[in-house]
C-alpha cells in the first residue's frame, strides 16, 4: 500500500452466518404475514368470528364489506372480488418475503410501508391487539432489514478490494 494514501479505518468483524439467519428471519415475517391473512379470509368464509391478530386489517375490511354487501342483498360476486382482493394482498406479502431473502432492500421497505400502513387501519379501528402485534412484526422485519443493511456493510469492503486488484 502507498504511504500517501489514508489508512481506512478497520472493519469490524461480522459473524455473517448470524447476520444472514437474521434477515431470513425477518423475511419471513411476510410469510406468516400472508398466511394469517388467507387463513383469516378461511375463517370468514367458514363463518368465523375469529382471526389471527397478524394477518393483514385491509383483508378484514374487504371480507367485512362483502360480508355486508352480502346480507344486504349484494350479489355473490362481491364476495369473490373480496377473496380475489385477499388472495392478491396476501401474493404481494409472499412476494415481498421471497424478494426479501434475496436481498432486494427496496423490497424489504416498501412491505414494512405497507405493513405499517395496515397497523394504521388497526388504530383507525381500534383493534389494540393486531395493532400491538403489528408492532412486534414491524420490529421483526426492521431487525431483518437491518440485518440486510449489516450485511451489505460488511461486503462493501471486499467488494473494494475486488475492484482494487483487478
Amino acid at each position: 500500500m502507498d504511504s500517501t494514501q489514508p489508512m481506512s479505518p478497520p472493519v469490524p468483524h461480522v459473524d455473517l452466518e448470524a447476520v444472514g439467519k437474521k434477515l431470513h428471519s425477518g423475511a419471513n415475517w411476510f410469510f406468516w404475514i400472508a398466511g394469517l391473512s388467507l387463513a383469516n379470509t378461511g375463517m370468514t368464509l367458514a363463518g368465523s368470528d375469529r382471526n389471527f391478530v397478524v394477518g393483514l386489517a385491509v383483508t378484514q375490511v374487504a371480507d367485512a364489506f362483502a360480508k355486508v354487501a352480502l346480507e344486504r342483498g349484494g350479489p355473490a360476486s362481491f364476495q369473490y372480488l373480496a377473496v380475489g382482493f385477499d388472495v392478491l394482498v396476501a401474493g404481494l406479502f409472499a412476494a415481498a418475503g421471497l424478494l426479501a431473502r434475496r436481498k432486494v432492500a427496496w423490497v424489504y421497505v416498501a412491505g414494512m410501508i405497507l405493513y405499517l400502513l395496515d397497523a394504521a387501519l388497526c388504530g383507525v379501528f381500534q383493534v389494540w391487539m393486531s395493532l400491538a402485534f403489528h408492532a412486534l412484526a414491524l420490529f421483526y422485519l426492521w431487525s431483518g432489514f437491518s440485518a440486510l443493511r449489516t450485511l451489505r456493510a460488511a461486503a462493501a469492503p471486499r467488494m473494494a478490494v475486488n475492484r482494487l486488484v483487478r
